[in-house]
Formats: structure tokens, sequence, C-alpha cells
């Protein structure tokens, strides 16, 4: 194996602490093309889909990369933005403000921004990270429940990364935070703050992604962290059973997923005359073609043929003042212990502190005693 080349060693730059902060991926443009990569190299992880690959791999570059690039083009453009794909742009805010944040707090922090799959990769998140003196690396997925598709695949990647380095920085993983209080008190405010300004819906829906049963079955937890991330959530907002229901949506494949699914549900709340519902998607933080498109679009449509009168989609965590926050004590926390750049900047040698003390006492005029 050849290992990527590393920057020189330098006194003049001390070691510092990184946080890779990582999303799912995104198309690099609402096109056929574009789409066709970024769905080749998303399906192709056997984390993703978990059929043998001589069975997969021909199903894949014959049948659904020649069928579904094009649909998918023209779901993406629907949400396109001026700067991209809303959930590059939103997570690019979240690091931004990631970053601002802990330097309000006193912390160095070197942030990064990168997406399991396309752009920007993980290896250059990694890279960026590096090349800035990062000899400590947080990776802070933004999946708040654990799933073997999702965070499991990150750890995949970054493992991968890092067996191609011959310096290998110390790594740390968020594994989850779907009970996490910050977390929990970042949707609630937001939730109650589209209460306040438009009112209530007759009932909240909380809409996760789906996840096939059999994975479930095989050992992953993210069904009952999704159902406690429910739990805590109406209880914060002070909701009975009756109020609040979870969903799961963008299932694909004939397999059987975790149910009951969000759009034949909001259908049956339809035609059982529940006219207004406000939708809620925990499970993604920052808005996205799954929350825009199949939630504000898709599924506010099925809802009114139904027989509904008003959907409500309640924007995602975003850029939240509260999710910020929230974000930065999540990473704090896991990074205790780890020197920050502005504590690093600190003389780490005893003796030479001495020196500078010394050399600051030469310079102090005398005075009387």
């Amino acid at each position: 194996m050849r290992f990527l080349p590393e920057p020189p060693p330098s006194s003049l730059h001390p070691t510092r602490t990184g946080l890779l902060l990582v999303n799912l991926g995104t198309p690099d443009a609402p096109t056929a093309s574009a789409v066709r990569r970024y769905l080749a190299e998303f399906l192709s992880d056997p984390r993703v889909v978990e059929i043998p690959r001589l069975v997969w791999l021909p199903i894949l570059y014959g049948l659904v990369l020649t069928l579904r690039p094009r649909d998918a083009a023209a779901r993406y453009a629907s949400v396109w933005t001026s700067e991209g794909s809303p959930l590059l742009a939103w997570s690019r805010r979240q690091a931004e403000g990631l970053s601002r944040e802990l330097s309000d707090r006193g912390l160095g922090v070197e942030v990064a921004l990168a997406m399991r799959y396309g752009n920007p990769s993980l290896e250059a998140g990694i890279a960026a990270l590096r090349e800035n003196g990062c000899e400590r690396i947080l990776v802070l997925p933004l999946y708040p429940q654990y799933a073997a598709s999702t965070t499991a695949a990150v750890s995949d990647a970054v493992g991968a990364c890092l067996a191609r380095l011959r310096n290998v920085p110390e790594i740390r993983y968020v594994r989850d935070f779907h009970a996490d209080p910050g977390y929990i008190e970042a949707m609630a405010v937001r939730i109650l703050d589209f209460w306040r300004d438009k009112g209530r819906g007759r009932k909240l829906v909380l809409s996760f992604h789906g996840l096939p049963k059999r994975s479930i079955a095989l050992g992953d937890p993210y069904h009952q962290q999704c159902l406690e991330t429910g739990r805590l959530l109406a209880e914060r907002l002070g909701l009975y059973a009756e109020q609040v229901e979870i969903t799961f949506q963008s299932r694909f494949g004939a397999a059987e997923w975790l149910q009951p699914y969000t759009e034949p549900r909001l259908k049956e709340l339809a035609k059982s005359g529940v006219s207004d519902v406000d939708v809620f998607c925990p499970g993604f933080v920052a808005d996205c073609i799954e929350t825009l498109e199949e939630i504000a679009m898709q599924g506010k449509e099925a809802f009114l043929l139904a027989g509904g009168r008003q959907l409500r989609y309640i924007d995602a965590l975003n850029d939240s003042p509260a999710w910020i926050g929230a974000l930065a004590d999540l990473a704090e926390r896991h990074m205790q212990g780890w020197t920050t750049r502005s504590e690093a900047r600190q003389p780490a040698d005893a003796a030479h502190a001495a020196v500078l003390l010394q050399r600051k006492n030469d310079k102090t005029p005398a005075t009387d005693r």
C-alpha cells in the first residue's frame, strides 16, 4: 500500500484538535448524470444495501442506475437553491455556526465538513484538518439515531481514509445523540416557535427515515432510539399520546420496512377526519430532499387529496441558535481531556515557561519595596 504524503512536523504549529462534521451526501447538481454518480456511490455501499454483491450489483447497474436518476434529478431540481443542494447549504451553515460557537467559548477547534457520499468527501475533510495540524479528530455524524447503514458507514469510510495515512491522528466518534437533552430542547424550541407564530394543528406527526425490518432483527437499535426520541420530544412539548404519531418515510425496494409508513398514514389521518396536521422530521437535522420534497410537497399533496385541509411542514433544525448551541455542547463533552488550540498555544515545556517568565521580569521596571 502506498501511503499519502504527510506535511512535515513543525514546532511552529502546535498540536490541534479538529472536528469533522459529517452528513449523508448529495449530488453535485440536479442532473441525471450527477445523480447517477451519487447513487452509484451511495447504493453500492454494502452497509446501505445488505444484499449479496453478486445479486445486487447487476440490479444496481443494470436497472436502478438506468431508470432512477432522471426521476430523482427532477425531484432534486424542485428543491435546489441558489446555494446548491439544501442539505449541503444547511450543513455548511451548521459547520460555520459550530466553529463560531466553539471559538466564542474559547475553544480553538478546527471544524471541517464532509459528506459520506459525494462532495466534500471524507478524505478531503480529514486532509483539511491534518493540514491545519490536527492530531486529534472528533468525528460527529449528523445522525441522531444510530443505524449501521448511516453511522457505521461513516466509521467504515473514516477507517479507510486513515488506512492510507502514515501518521494516523487520534480519533473519537459520536455514536448517536437520540436522547441528548440539547437536541431534544432544540427540536422543542423549533416546534414551539412554529406553533406560536402559525398556530397548532390537531396532530403532530414525527416522521423518521425508514429502515428495513431486517436491519432491526440483525441488531440495529435504530427503531428503539426513534421511539425514545419521539417520547422525549412529546414529553417536552407536553403532548398526550393521542396528539402525536411516529411514522417512517423514504422506503426503498420491495422489502418490509419500519411502519407505519408516513404517506399512507397521512392519508388515513385525512380520511378519518383529522383535517390539520403538522409534520416534523427529528432524524433530519438539516433540510434536504427527504423533508422538502418528500414531506412538504409529496406528503402535503397526498394528505390534501385524501381530504385533509392543511399539512404544515416544520423546518428542520438547520442553523437555529438552539441547535448550534446543542451541537457545541455535544462536541465539547466528547472532546473532554483533549487540548484545544488556545490551550496548545501555552508553553508545553515547563522550562520554556520559566524562560518566558524570566524575560518578562527582566523587562519589568524596579519599584520601591
